[in-house]
This record gives C-alpha cells, sequence and structure tokens, in this order.
C-alpha cells in the first residue's frame, strides 16, 4: 500500500494526516518504506515510534517562543540512515510549527514533494538556524557556503567521528526541543580565507573551516617553499607540502600529521609540515590574525603543485605562485546543546583515558 504524509494548518495548529508527505511507499507485512524515486530505505517502525502510526491524525498548538523560526535541512547525499534522520526531522518540525526548507539535492532523494527544496544560499539567506545530518565532511561543506550568512547551525551525526556533528539522531527529540526553547551554547568558528597569486595576479581564492594544504599535484613528491608571516621570511622547507590549520581542524589532518591541538576559543592557528626532509622541523602555532605565505620554488621538481581546502575544494597552481593565507572575515556560528564540554568530546572521540579518581 502507498502511505504519504501532509500538513494542513488552521487558527495557528497544524494537522498532520498520512497524505502526502514524503511520498513513502511500504508493504503491509515491512515496516520499511521505500522511496518509489530513490533506492533509500526509511524505517517506517521508527517513524511511528517518535509520531504514531501512519494514518492517524495529529493536532499540536504552537506555543514555544523562540529566536528560531524558519528551519534548514541540509544531508549527506545517498545515506539510508541521514536520510531516515531527516525524514524524521522534517515530519517533528512540521508538528512544532516550523517554516522548514530542505536542501534541493536532499529533498530530491526524500521525495518531499510538500517540503519547500531551496539551493544551500537560499537556506543561508532565508533560514534562522540550519541542522546538518551528516558526518564532519557535510559540515564543512556546509560551513563554507553558511558562514557568509548570520544563522546558526546544528549537527546531527550520522558519520564518524563527529567533532562537529554532536547531536545524537537517536535522540535528537528531546535535544531539539531544548535548543528550540533556547537551552544552547554558542561558539564562532574562525575560517580561513587562501588566494593563490601568480605573477601579482590574483588566480583563484576559497576558504576552508579545518586546514588549508600546499602539496604537489602527484603522490609522494617532494616540493621547495619558502614560509612567511606577516611578510616576514620564517623558513625554507622542502617536505611533502605545508598544512595550516585552524583549532577547528588542529583535530584534523593536522593532528594525523603530528600538530598539537588547539581548543576551539584559541585565535592562533598551526603550520604542520608534512613529511620535511630534516630533523629539526616541528609545528610552529603563529596568531589567528597573521597573514601567512607560502611561496613555492620556481625550481621545484614537480612541475604540478595544488592548495586544498578541507579536502573538499582544490585551487591550483604552480611553481613560482604565491599562496597567501589568512583568516576569513566570516565566522561559522555553530550551535551545541546545553553542558556541551570540548573535552569530553576529546576523550569519546580520540579514547582519551578516564578520570582514575
Amino acid at each position: 500500500m502507498g502511505t504519504d504524509f501532509v500538513t494542513s494548518r488552521a487558527n495557528g495548529a497544524i494537522s498532520l494526516s498520512a497524505e502526502g508527505f514524503c511520498a513513502f511507499s511500504a508493504d503491509a507485512d515491512s515496516p520499511e518504506v521505500t522511496n518509489p524515486r530513490s533506492p533509500y530505505i526509511v524505517d517506517l517502525s521508527r517513524v511511528t515510534r517518535h509520531y504514531g502510526a501512519p494514518g492517524g491524525a495529529f493536532r499540536h498548538e504552537t506555543n514555544m517562543q523562540t529566536a528560531f523560526k524558519t528551519i534548514g535541512l541540509i544531508g549527506k547525499p545517498r545515506h539510508q540512515g541521514a536520510n531516515q534522520t531527516l525524514a524524521q526531522l522534517f515530519y517533528w518540525l512540521n508538528k512544532q510549527g516550523y517554516e522548514v526548507l530542505i536542501e534541493s539535492d536532499i529533498s530530491k532523494e526524500l521525495g518531499c514533494d510538500k517540503a519547500e527544496a531551496v539551493e544551500m544560499i537560499e537556506i543561508g539567506e532565508r533560514c534562522d538556524l540550519a541542522i546538518v545530518v551528516g558526518g564532519d565532511g557535510n559540515m564543512l561543506g556546509a560551513a563554507r557556503v553558511l558562514a557568509r550568512y548570520d544563522v546558526a547551525v546544528l549537527g546531527v551525526n550520522r558519520g564518524n567521528l563527529g567533532f562537529l556533528t554532536d547531536v545524537d539522531p537517536e535522540q535528537f527529540k528531546d535535544t531539539l526541543t531544548k535548543v528550540l526553547s533556547g537551552e544552547f551554547e554558542t561558539e564562532q568558528r574562525f575560517l580561513l580565507h587562501t588566494e593563490v597569486h601568480r605573477h601579482g595576479e590574483q588566480k583563484s581564492h576559497n576558504v576552508a573551516v579545518n586546514e588549508a594544504v600546499l602539496h604537489a599535484g602527484k603522490v609522494a613528491h617532494m616540493i621547495d617553499f619558502e614560509v612567511y608571516i606577516d611578510g616576514r621570511f620564517m623558513y625554507s622547507q622542502r617536505a611533502d607540502g605545508m598544512i595550516v590549520a585552524t583549532p577547528t581542524g588542529s583535530t584534523a589532518y593536522s593532528l594525523s600529521a603530528g600538530g598539537a591541538i588547539l581548543t576551539p576559543n584559541l585565535n592562533a592557528n598551526i603550520l604542520v609540515p608534512m613529511f620535511p626532509h630534516t630533523l629539526s622541523c616541528r609545528p610552529i602555532v603563529v596568531d589567528g590574525d597573521s597573514e601567512i605565505t607560502l611561496r613555492a620554488s620556481c625550481s621545484s621538481s614537480s612541475p604540478e603543485l595544488e592548495i586544498s581546502c578541507d579536502s573538499q575544494v582544490t585551487l591550483a597552481c604552480l611553481p613560482g605562485d604565491e599562496i597567501r593565507i589568512r583568516k576569513s572575515p566570516y565566522a561559522l556560528r555553530l550551535i551545541h546543546p546545553k553542558g556541551y564540554n570540548y573535552f569530553e568530546v576529546l576523550r569519546s572521540k580520540l579514547d582519551w583515558g578516564s578520570k582514575l579518581f
């Protein structure tokens, strides 16, 4: 049989009935529903456990006072667990009386014809809160866009580590109820703005939440470059590359390369050479307001160089180019549930020892 859900409003109340929500279909003997326009399955038994059985009517008076009125949903593409959580979120938020927008690609996967599908930029322009369902990689991609707008961003973890996406998808209802009523903590995470200059002309630019990395275009090729801080020469380096990481990125690629962890409230960046051909080179922390310049040697043995931003965006550069990295004027407004503890996150994600006494 086919089962759909629809939302209707009357006299300030919201009524939901099983008629047109996301074009899901289900077999009578199976608790799973499948969107006929998507190969991904949503577990209907989990939806009904939260909201009641399909076919029932729901009525809810929306008396909650909150600064959040319009909420955007962004998800992890082609991921069954994320799609299931997104469907539950959309249903629950509509029940609470919020205007909900869904990022267009995700909306197509869910088949949510009754939801307003928009591009990521429009979520930034129109929403008070954006909820990212996925892993840290999905949060990074969304953050590079949403940081340009005054929108709060909350992460629901459907990935692996989840340093930035800290809401448990199995308990999102209780957590979001508190967040939407004003019980949350806010962090400002700054981004890096990276530019590639050639012969005095800017050729390309982009931003990064975690890190900007200079490396050869081919794997396991050493490159020669010089490093300047605020125009002052620091050192020349022969290495596989250089990682310039924010405090947010200090638990990512930088950590794997031997860099220190910087707490998010620090106004600092860390420079971590990648496999330097020396025994004396170590990571160094510099002021977050400093401009970092990497000058690729014209005699570099690798003719193709790249700057990678969060391992998601690549800027091409050549020997002799100048890469300028500085703090972006935009910052990510990241919110957490009340009681968020960064060191508890480190303990759980990095498997640190717990208290002994």
